[in-house]
């Protein structure tokens, strides 16, 4: 499974390596990140079938993961990437809008990793 995780705060990539370390390790995990909503788009249109998952951040400065999703799911709707939104807010207004939008799940910080893989599982492992 390729996952792109979209966060504009630096420390996620190595959170994420180490978490998912041993599913890297046995292949079943590929992870690329991209640090704003404009370098997840720019990285899904280098490589449009690669990517299975994007887990971005809502708050992000420039282009927020809610305008993220909804330019995704404007270009790709076939096959659609699955997107997961993240926030710290879990406000209902964001979730509403990802909702709309089309995200198929809404997840807060601090990410509960163990909830991450069981839902991973569920989609492709």
């Amino acid at each position: 499974m390729n996952i792109l995780i979209v966060d504009d705060e630096q420390d996620v990539q190595p959170l994420f390596k180490q978490r998912f370390r041993k599913e890297i390790m046995r292949g079943e995990v590929n992870l690329d990140f991209a640090h704003s909503g404009e370098g997840a788009f720019s990285y899904l249109e280098q490589h449009p079938s690669e990517v299975s998952l994007i887990l971005s951040d809502i708050n992000m400065p420039g282009m927020s993961g809610i305008e993220l999703l909804r330019k995704i799911r404007q270009k790709y709707n076939s096959p659609p990437p699955v997107m997961m939104m993240v926030t710290a807010y879990s406000d209902e207004e964001n979730y509403q809008q990802a909702m709309k939008y089309g995200a198929d799940d809404f997840l807060t910080k601090p990410l509960d990793f163990n909830l991450l893989k069981e839902k991973l599982k569920l989609l492709a492992f």
